[in-house]
C-alpha cells in the first residue's frame, strides 16, 4: 500500500537553483537508455521493451538518485504516468520503507535540470512547467478512490538508495486501494519470494499498465490517466533447475496482469507470449512489440 505523506523536503528557492544547473547526460531524460551503462544494466541484454511509436511524446527517463542510475522508465507526459518501468530484482526481505519524501523528476521540466530525482518542495506551489510535464502531489491530495502504486516497488529493492528512488511520481500509477492493498501487493510478494528463492543469477522486472481514457481531475481539468490494467513480466536466465515443476516451469521468463478495479482484480499469470497478444489489443504498440530481448532466450 503507498501512503499519502507529506515529509520535510527542500525549499523552493533551492529547487529554482538546482533547475539552474545542469549536471550533464549520465541520467534523468535522455534520448535512448543505452547512452548511460547504469540504465542499460536495468535491462535484459541491455535492450528496452520494443514496438512504442517513435512519434509519440513519450519520455525515457533514466531514473536517477544521488547520482546514481537506478532503473528506467518510458513517461507519458500528457497523461502524467509511467508505461514501464524496468529493473532489476534485489533479493529482499520485503519490507517497505515509509520515511522516504516524494520526489520529481526536473529533466521533464526543463532540460538545463538536475539529473537527479528531487523531492517536492514544502510548498504546495510548482512552477507551470512541472505541472505541465509530469503528475504532483497535488493530483494525489484529494483522492479517495486511488493511492500511489509503484511499478518498481521497494519491496523488490534491498539498498535504501534503490528503496528510496523508487518514491518518485514518476515511477506510480493510481491504483485502486482494493487491487493495491490486495491482489496487486500479494502478487508483487509471490514474485518476491519466487526470486529470492529460486532465481540463481540476475531477474529483470518490466512493469507497466494500459489505459482506457479514465482520468483523475483536479480543478476541472483532466490531470492523471487511470490504469485500466496492471501487467508485469520477469526474465531470470540462470535458475534452480532442481525447483520443484510447478515453479520451474515459469523460469526463465513469466508474466502476469490484473484490471485495476475495486472487484474483478485478481492478478492472472500467464505466459510471456500471452501477456504479449493482450497487450497488443490494448496498446499503441505495433506488430513487433517485445517486452524482453528475444523474449528472455538465451542465445546459447
Amino acid at each position: 500500500m503507498v501512503t499519502m505523506r507529506h515529509l520535510p523536503t527542500p525549499s523552493f528557492l533551492s529547487l529554482a537553483v538546482l533547475l539552474c544547473c545542469l549536471w550533464g547526460s549520465r541520467a534523468g531524460v535522455v534520448e535512448d537508455f543505452n547512452h548511460v551503462e547504469r540504465c542499460k544494466d536495468s535491462l535484459y541484454m541491455g535492450t528496452p521493451p520494443r514496438g512504442f511509436p517513435l512519434t509519440s511524446p513519450l519520455k525515457k527517463i533514466c531514473q536517477s538518485y544521488e547520482d546514481k542510475p537506478r532503473y528506467v522508465t518510458l513517461y507519458d507526459p500528457h497523461k502524467h504516468i509511467p508505461l514501464y518501468s524496468a529493473y532489476t530484482f534485489k533479493k529482499s526481505d520485503g519490507e517497505k520503507k515509509v520515511d522516504f519524501p516524494w520526489m520529481f523528476e526536473p529533466q521533464l521540466a526543463s532540460e538545463k535540470g538536475t539529473s537527479n530525482m528531487q523531492a517536492f518542495p514544502q510548498s504546495s506551489h510548482m512552477h507551470m512547467n512541472f505541472e505541465d510535464s509530469q503528475a504532483v502531489l497535488g493530483d494525489y491530495a484529494d483522492s479517495v478512490q486511488y493511492e500511489r502504486g509503484h511499478l518498481n516497488p521497494d519491496e523488490h529493492q534491498s539498498d535504501p538508495g534503490d528503496k528510496a528512488s523508487t518514491y518518485t511520481l514518476t515511477n506510480v500509477v493510481p491504483q485502486v486501494r482494493e487491487f493495491n492493498v490486495g491482489p496487486w501487493a500479494e502478487h508483487k510478494d509471490l514474485i518476491r519470494k519466487r526470486l529470492n528463492n529460486y532465481c540463481r543469477g540476475k531477474a529483470y522486472v518490466v512493469t507497466g499498465v494500459t489505459t482506457s481514457g479514465s482520468m483523475i481531475r483536479r480543478n476541472n481539468v483532466d490531470r492523471v490517466a487511470i490504469p485500466e490494467y496492471v501487467w508485469t513480466a520477469y526474465c531470470c536466465t540462470e535458475y534452480d533447475l532442481n525447483a520443484p515443476y510447478f515453479v520451474r516451469y515459469k523460469f526463465p521468463v513469466f508474466a502476469a496482469y490484473g484490471m485495476n478495479d475495486r472487484v474483478n482484480n485478481h492478478m492472472v499469470e500467464v505466459p510471456l507470449s500471452t501477456l504479449e497478444r493482450f497487450l497488443k489489443g490494448r496498446m499503441d504498440v505495433d506488430k513487433n512489440f517485445q517486452i524482453f530481448y528475444n523474449d528472455c532466450v538465451p542465445n546459447s
